[in-house]
C-alpha cells in the first residue's frame, strides 16, 4: 500500500535540496564604476542574461555623469563608495552582496559576450574552482608585458601561465575573497590573483573572446606600472622571495618601463590649453548652478568685490556648502558643449597635441566636460564633497600657487599651472598654445608660443594675442600645425 505521508516528505525533502543548491549556485555581479554612463547599462543587461544572477550591484566611485541614473534605470543596486578608489569599491561591493559567488565585470566595455557571467561562473557552479581569472582576444598590454608578466616570472613563476594577469573581469567564492588585501589602485587586480594563488585556491583562466578594452591614457602608464610593482613587491618581499639578484632584475624591468613611457612621449611635442569658458561652453557654468539654488546674487558679491584669486574661490566654495551633488550634476548635463569645439578637439589630438582644460573653476563640474568633449587632461581646484553633498571645502593644487619660477607677482595665477605642464612634458613654451578670453587668461597668452583670444571679453587680450578669432572656434586649426 502506497503511504501518502511518505511520498509527501521524499519529495519535500528534495525539493529543500534542490532550493539550497540553487541559492548556492546565484551570483552576484559587482560592477566598479567611475564616469561609465556610455556603457554602463549595455553591461548590466549583458549581466541579466545569465540564468545564475539574481543580484546586480553598481558601486559608483563618485561618478560626475549620470552613470548613476543610467544604471538605477536598467535595474541595478546602486551604491555610492565612501572612500574613491577601485579597490574599495570592490571589497564595498563584495561586503553588501548577498551570494556566495561573486563576478566582478568592468563597467567600460559593451561589447562583452552575451554568456561573459556564465562563462565566468561555470566553474565556480560545476567544476568546484575556487577562483576564475579571465583573458580575452586582445594583445596584452605594455605594463602587462613590461612590468607584470616579467615579475611574476621572476617572484610568482606559477601565476606566469595567466596570459593577462591584470585582467578586472573575475568569478571568486565570497568566503575566499573575503580572507585577501585590496589594494586601492591599479595593483588591485595583480595582488587579487597572488593573495589567492597563497591561500592554495583552485584557480583557473577563462577565455571570454574577443572585447574592445579601453586603453589606459599613455600618461596614466607610468603611474600604473609603479602601482603594479609595488603590488608585487610588497607579496614577494612578505613570502621571504626577493634577494639582491632580484632587486637588480626588478630595476632593470623599471628602466623598461620609463623607457617605454618616455617613447610614447616622444610622440606628443605639443600641448593646446584651453579656458572652458565661452571656448568650450557658452553659458556661465557657475551662474546657472548657484541661480537654481537662489545664491547667483552672492555669487556676483563674491566676484565683485574680491581682487584675491584664491580668496574668491574660497568664499565661492563655501556657497557649495549642504548643496546636493546630483542637483549639480543635472544642471552641469542640461549646459550644451559646443558641437564645433568636439570637432576641434578630436582634429587637434589627432596632430598630436595634449589637449588641456586650464580653469580657476572646479574639478567636480569641469570633470563633466572634460568627458563630453574628449579632453585629455584637467587641471582646476578640487571642491571636496562628503557623500552625497558638497562640504563647502576646496584644495588649490601648489601649481596654481606663486614660485620661483613665476614669470608674475599674482599669488594665484595660470600662468603658473602652463610652467608646470612644460616642465612635466619636457615640452617648451613656444610649443604650447593658450586659448583664453578674459583678464585671468593674460599672463598665459603673454608667455605661451602662441596666445589666442577667442571672442575676448577684455581689449587687453587683443593687445598681447598673437592671434584673435572672433567666429568659429575651429578657425584654431589654421594655427595648430
Amino acid at each position: 500500500m502506497i503511504n501518502l505521508n511518505d511520498i509527501f516528505k521524499k519529495y519535500k525533502k528534495l525539493f529543500t535540496v534542490k532550493s539550497l543548491s540553487l541559492k548556492r549556485n546565484r551570483v552576484s555581479v559587482i560592477i566598479p564604476s567611475l564616469n561609465e554612463e556610455a556603457t554602463i547599462g549595455k553591461v548590466i543587461e549583458i549581466a541579466k542574461k545569465s540564468k545564475f544572477v539574481d543580484e546586480i550591484i553598481v558601486i559608483d566611485d563618485g561618478s560626475v555623469d549620470n552613470t548613476k541614473e543610467e544604471a538605477i534605470k536598467h535595474g541595478a543596486k546602486v551604491i555610492t563608495s565612501a572612500i574613491r578608489g577601485k579597490g574599495y569599491s570592490m571589497k564595498e561591493g563584495m561586503i553588501i552582496a548577498k551570494n556566495d559567488i561573486l563576478v566582478y565585470l568592468d563597467a567600460d566595455i559593451p561589447d562583452y559576450q552575451q554568456d561573459i557571467v556564465s562563462k565566468l561562473a561555470s566553474p565556480i557552479v560545476y567544476e568546484d574552482y575556487d577562483f576564475v581569472k579571465s583573458c580575452f582576444d586582445r594583445n596584452a598590454g605594455r605594463v602587462t608585458e613590461l612590468v607584470a608578466k616579467p615579475l611574476l616570472s621572476l617572484l610568482f613563476p606559477e601565476l606566469n601561465v595567466f596570459s593577462q594577469p591584470l585582467s578586472g573581469m573575475i568569478a571568486v567564492k565570497r568566503d575566499l575573497l573575503s580572507k585577501v588585501h585590496f589594494e586601492n589602485d591599479y595593483g588591485v587586480d595583480i595582488g587579487l590573483l597572488i593573495d589567492i594563488y597563497n591561500l592554495k585556491a583552485k584557480i583557473k583562466e577563462v577565455d571570454i573572446g574577443y572585447i574592445e578594452n579601453k586603453s589606459k591614457p599613455w600618461q596614466e602608464l607610468g603611474k600604473m606600472s609603479r602601482e603594479v610593482a609595488k603590488a608585487i613587491l610588497k607579496r614577494a618581499e612578505l613570502n621571504k622571495l626577493l634577494n639582491l639578484d632580484d632587486l637588480q632584475s626588478i630595476s632593470i624591468i623599471q628602466d623598461e618601463m620609463i623607457g617605454s613611457v618616455q617613447e610614447q612621449m616622444m610622440n606628443l611635442k605639443k600641448i593646446i590649453i584651453f579656458n572652458p569658458s565661452n571656448a568650450v561652453i557658452s553659458s556661465d557654468i557657475l551662474f546657472e548652478i548657484f541661480k537654481a539654488f537662489g545664491l547667483e546674487k552672492k555669487l556676483n558679491e563674491i566676484r565683485e568685490n574680491n581682487d584675491d584669486y584664491a580668496l574668491k574661490i574660497k568664499l565661492i566654495a563655501k556657497l557649495f556648502e549642504g548643496i546636493d551633488i546630483d542637483k549639480v550634476k543635472q544642471i552641469t548635463n542640461s549646459l550644451g558643449i559646443d558641437k564645433d569645439f568636439i570637432t576641434l578637439a578630436t582634429e587637434l589630438k589627432k596632430r598630436g597635441y595634449l589637449t588641456v582644460i586650464v580653469s580657476n573653476g572646479f574639478d567636480f563640474i569641469l570633470e563633466r566636460i572634460r568627458e563630453k568633449t574628449g579632453i585629455d587632461y584637467l587641471l582646476s581646484n578640487k571642491l571636496e564633497f562628503n557623500s552625497s553633498k558638497f562640504t563647502g571645502e576646496v584644495h588649490i593644487p601648489s601649481y596654481f600657487l606663486k614660485n620661483d619660477k613665476s614669470i608674475c607677482n599674482h599669488s594665484f595665477c595660470k600662468s603658473n599651472a602652463l610652467l608646470y605642464l612644460s616642465s612635466k612634458y619636457e615640452i617648451p613654451m613656444s610649443d604650447i598654445i593658450y586659448v583664453g578670453d578674459n583678464l585671468q587668461d593674460l599672463c598665459s597668452i603673454k608667455i605661451s608660443g602662441v596666445g589666442i583670444a577667442y571672442k575676448p571679453k577684455v581689449e587687453i587680450i587683443n593687445k598681447y594675442a598673437d592671434v584673435v578669432v572672433e567666429k568659429n572656434i575651429k578657425d584654431i586649426l589654421k594655427y595648430a600645425r
